[in-house]
């Protein structure tokens, strides 16, 4: 059975699931599926057709689905998917997808957005990412499972951040962070490995080496990049964190990469 307040306003054709909460002020579009569980506080407005997965809690004042900020958008239908066990606090704002993007603009499972995080249209955030407070995420931003983004943070669009990478707070990302690599700083560079992150998910002593080692080889060598990067490969391709990072690099990205600066130090906590 469903909780929906009286002063709420839902649409007959929204799809509610079960165990449902929906608070007062509350605005639920026609095209709008609420899953098992989810809890919407007040002043929650989804809209367009999206699609809020189980146990999801949205907090007062946060907009999913609305329209993006993008001039070219003539009202055409896209989407919006927010996963599992997602908390989007208060003033969240996710656009959902344009024509010209994916026609979609996705969060994983298990996600934490923090106070005022703007997710524009066309992103796709994987499972687990945690973006800190008044973070903007420019259109078409990917970012890989169990990223961190600090407070502050501005990510360019067409930007790719890895997976397990970590963004300081108030940097401004301008081009791809690799998998597992940290960047800070106004533009941001890379200034090191997520080693803390790599420990919090249960790799071990030989695999977090492998990839410090592919990463002095690629970004702290000397020589020509490319050549940098293959030796990474044939000494440590074997390591799959190690593949990952190599192919994440040579798959091309619209913003290029972020590169480290001189006398970074690799095995820096963060």
């Amino acid at each position: 059975m469903s909780l929906i307040h009286p002063r709420a306003i839902v649409s007959p054709q929204a799809r509610i699931g079960d165990n449902v909460s929906i608070g007062a002020w509350c605005d639920v579009g026609p095209g709008v599926t609420l899953a098992d569980g989810v809890e919407l506080g007040s002043h929650v407005v989804i809209g367009g057709d999206t699609v809020i997965g189980p146990q999801t809690v949205v907090y007062p004042f946060a907009t999913v689905g609305l329209a993006p900020q993008d001039l070219k958008y003539k009202g055409e239908p896209t989407r919006t998917e927010v996963g599992a066990r997602c908390q989007l606090r208060e003033h969240v704002t996710i656009h959902r997808g344009t024509v010209t993007g994916t026609g979609l603009t996705k969060l994983g499972d298990g996600c934490l957005l923090m106070v005022g995080v703007h997710v524009a249209h066309d992103c796709d955030v994987g499972d687990g990412v945690v973006i800190a407070n008044n973070v903007l995420l420019g259109g078409h931003v990917s970012i890989g499972a169990n990223a961190v983004v600090g407070g502050g943070a501005a990510v360019h669009q067409f930007t790719r951040i890895g997976r397990a990478a970590m963004i300081g707070g108030m940097a401004g990302v301008t081009a791809d962070v690799i998998p597992f690599g940290t960047v800070i700083g106004n533009r941001a560079s890379l200034a090191g490995l997520n080693i803390i992150g790599l420990r919090r998910r249960g790799y071990d002593r030989e695999q977090i080496n492998a990839v410090r080692g592919a990463f002095r080889l690629m970004f702290l060598g000397a020589g020509v990049f490319n050549e940098r990067v293959e030796q990474a490969r044939v000494t440590y391709g074997h390591e799959a964190l190690v593949a990952e990072m190599i192919q994440f690099i040579e798959t091309c990205g619209k913003r290029g990469l972020i590169h480290a600066d001189v006398g970074v130090q690799d095995d820096e906590p963060n």
